[in-house]
């Protein structure tokens, strides 16, 4: 089961870490700025990793060094994931972060998207309407369209989100320890 409080508060500790031991200090409107960059970047990073616009290609996914695509691809969903937690940790808007496990499992339900290029216009606009407007409901919808995707679009289970999400974490936290 996909523990969003757990996970939000691991990514807003590790946020402080950093900004700590690297004695970040950006002012609150820079802070958030580049949280969506980061987000937008890691976005981007997840559709380039699954390859589905590329519709000239025969066999679809990028895969790390003796991983496969699919596991490639989780682990760019939860760097994804990350920041979304980081942009609403920022924006204080957390609570649209946590939805019920009814929701959830609603979204597991969905039906497959027609058009992944569609959706992932749509999510980046809402995310830009979310900055530039201070749409609360315009990141609340990008966010379950996210959680959608991963679960229905790529196929990943909650289990399997949590689980990447937390071996990720423990990626991070070692490349801190090692003066990433």
């Amino acid at each position: 089961m996909l523990e969003l409080a757990k996970l939000v508060q691991q990514s807003i500790a590790l946020d402080e870490q950093i900004t700590r031991d690297r004695d970040i200090e950006l002012p609150r409107k820079v802070q958030i700025e580049n949280a969506y960059v980061a987000l937008d970047v890691e976005l981007a990073e997840t559709a380039n990793t699954s390859e589905w616009f590329k519709v000239w290609k025969t066999h679809r996914g990028k895969a790390d060094e003796g991983r496969t695509p699919r596991q490639t691809l989780l682990t760019e969903y939860t760097d994804a994931m990350d920041f979304f937690f980081l942009v609403a940790a920022k924006k204080t808007w957390t609570h649209l972060i946590m939805i019920t496990e009814e929701d959830l499992t609603g979204l597991e339900k969905s039906r497959p998207a027609k058009d992944l290029d569609q959706q992932y216009l749509i999510l980046k606009r809402m995310l830009f309407n979310s900055h530039f407007d201070h749409r609360q409901e315009d990141f609340r919808h990008a966010w379950r369209l996210f959680l959608k995707w991963g679960f229905v679009d790529f196929g990943f289970s909650q289990d399997e989100i949590q689980a990447a999400y937390e071996e990720k974490r423990k990626v991070n936290l070692d490349r801190q320890a090692n003066d990433y």
